[in-house]
């Protein structure tokens, strides 16, 4: 049972790769620098033995074209489900490919003109202060202090998050834990 599933797994990946391959070699897709699809199927292939919905391994209950399609979204995103940038999640019998936090920021990332997010938590007794620019319809942080002594869980109440281009901050977003 064990090695049959396997050889789905080891089937579906291989097909994948080829038909990437295949993809390449007529250019009708290209990859970001350093970006290694096989690794990154070879990758998904580890987690996908290893998922489950029911206590039953996903390529057992869901359809083998939900599968692949999740595997090819992954790859022409340019994702490594090993870097924790994506997720398969199954729906009924349908394999699903969710982009984290972290897939969210390597695509933006590469677009080029975002040269980084960064994101801070605010604790009860920082001082956190932003100020709205209407000229450019955007909030900026005025000031930011934090304390190392406010670092608590219990203390949390909200975080930030900026979004970094070539010539500084692009889009600051603030969120409350309310």
């Amino acid at each position: 049972m064990a090695n049959d599933i396997q050889m789905v797994a080891n089937d579906l990946t291989e097909n994948v790769l080829a038909k990437v391959n295949e993809m390449e070699k007529s250019k009708k897709i290209a990859f970001p620098p350093h970006y290694s699809y096989a690794n990154a199927l070879k990758a998904a292939q580890l987690v996908l033995l290893e998922t489950k919905k029911d206590n039953k391994p996903v390529l057992e209950v869901c359809s083998k074209g939900s599968i692949v399609n999740a595997l090819l979204g992954m790859v022409t995103k340019g994702l490594n489900i090993q870097k924790g940038q994506c997720y398969f999640i199954p729906y009924g019998n349908q394999l699903t490919l969710s982009v984290s936090y972290m897939g969210k920021i390597a695509m933006a990332k590469r677009i080029g003109w975002i040269k980084d997010v960064k994101a801070y938590p605010l604790y009860k007794g920082d001082t956190f202060e932003t100020v709205f620019d209407p000229e450019t319809g955007t909030l900026k942080v005025k000031e930011y202090a934090p304390k190392f002594e406010n670092i608590d869980e219990n203390k949390l109440i909200g975080a930030f998050a900026m979004v970094i281009g070539k010539d500084g901050v692009l889009h600051t977003e603030v969120m409350n834990m309310t």
